[in-house]
């Protein structure tokens, strides 16, 4: 049996709220070792959660991606005393090859106050064993080659020596649940887990054009299903023909083409705000970033969020293509998102870029009348 010692963040701000946000990351914790196969159980002591498992190698790989953790390590429990700690310390430096071309630091917590020695003094007197043992050099810094963590708590002390870092964010579904745009594209997909790691249940959309882009679609959401974890993640798809081809028939008749995709993305997110109502979600999400195509110039998106009903979110909107490839090879959704497709039968030979509102108005007034 092992010990993983999991560590949060904000979470720790939340006041009043704290132990909602915890009860329900201990929730998703669960979630995260049910769905894997993984017995294990769930604890709280103090601002810590420990995962009690047979499988702890196993456990860190999956609970690594729960929103709402910031890093995890495996743990190994000793009684309180610094001959303990020491012994502990040394059998972790001694797997990790520790010698004197090696530098390392010891990092020591006393949560529990009543324990004699003070952290700084911990830390010594661990740390000097450690020295005099190995030969390696003693460095405080971040840039140290191994770290020995230690954790006094009331029942014993707690020592790890790896940090597993976590997504961070807040458990799902904390926040709320919002509609998110999906496409077969780099971008949406991106978008939708950065909502999702501010505790964002998110409800996919995605607008089917033809099979590849549509198994693209249920393929990315696979992936971010690894991290919904707390919140099932069901993509909804509906026919992109059946929104777009009335809307195209009449700017055809109008000569007012290059108004298609901005007609096209207001069309679409009429629609997430329909499903929003339905299904009781507060926001709008899409994977817009500013300036990147004809639809995401800012004049466009003032129009095209002309009447919709809820709110539209854009985490992407500062980023820039660069930034947003990075975070889609983070997540594993890159490869995915780049298979060939088919494009778009819509796109105009010359889209508008600068659209406005009373255009905008002028136009939609022009197409009731048809």
């Amino acid at each position: 049996m092992g010990t993983i010692l999991i560590r949060y963040g904000e979470i720790a701000l939340k006041g009043r709220n704290r132990s909602m946000f915890t009860r329900q990351l201990r929730h998703n914790v669960r979630a995260a070792l049910r769905q894997n196969g993984i017995a294990g159980a769930v604890r709280e002591e103090g601002r810590r959660l420990y995962v009690d498992t047979d499988q702890p190698d196993a456990a860190a790989q999956h609970l690594r991606r729960v929103f709402g953790i910031v890093s995890l390590s495996p743990i190994a429990h000793v009684e309180r005393s610094i001959e303990a700690m020491r012994a502990a310390a040394l059998e972790m430096a001694g797997r990790f090859g520790l010698s004197p071309a090696h530098s390392f630091r010891v990092e020591a917590r006393r949560s529990d106050k009543t324990f004699p020695h003070t952290s700084p003094e911990i830390g010594l007197l661990v740390g000097g064993a450690v020295q005099e043992a190995t030969g390696a050099r003693v460095d405080l810094s971040a840039a140290a080659d191994f770290t020995i963590g230690i954790e006094v708590q009331r029942d014993g002390a707690a020592l790890y020596g790896e940090i597993v870092p976590g997504p961070g964010g807040l458990p799902l579904p904390t926040a709320g649940r919002a509609v998110a745009l999906l496409s077969g594209g780099i971008d949406s997909p991106v978008a939708i887990w950065l909502l999702m790691k501010r505790g964002c249940g998110v409800i996919p959309l995605h607008f089917t054009q033809d099979p590849e882009e549509t198994q693209k679609v249920l393929d990315n959401c696979k992936v971010l299903a690894q991290y919904s974890y707390g919140w099932r993640l069901e993509p909804i798809v509906v026919s992109h023909a059946e929104v777009m081809a009335p809307v195209v028939a009449r700017l055809r008749e109008l000569h007012a083409e290059r108004w298609t995709c901005v007609l096209c993305k207001r069309a679409m997110l009429a629609k997430a705000a329909e499903l929003a109502a339905e299904r009781g979600a507060q926001a709008i999400v899409t994977g817009d970033s500013l300036g990147q195509v004809a639809s995401q110039t800012l004049a466009n998106m003032e129009a095209i969020s002309l009447g919709i009903a809820k709110p539209i979110l854009r985490p992407l909107i500062g980023l820039d293509k660069t930034e947003i490839t990075v975070l889609a090879r983070k997540i594993g959704t890159f490869d995915i998102s780049i298979r060939l497709a088919k494009p778009c039968p819509y796109v105009p030979a010359n889209p508008l870029t600068q659209g406005s509102v009373e255009a905008l108005r002028d136009l939609l007034a022009r197409m009731e009348q048809l």
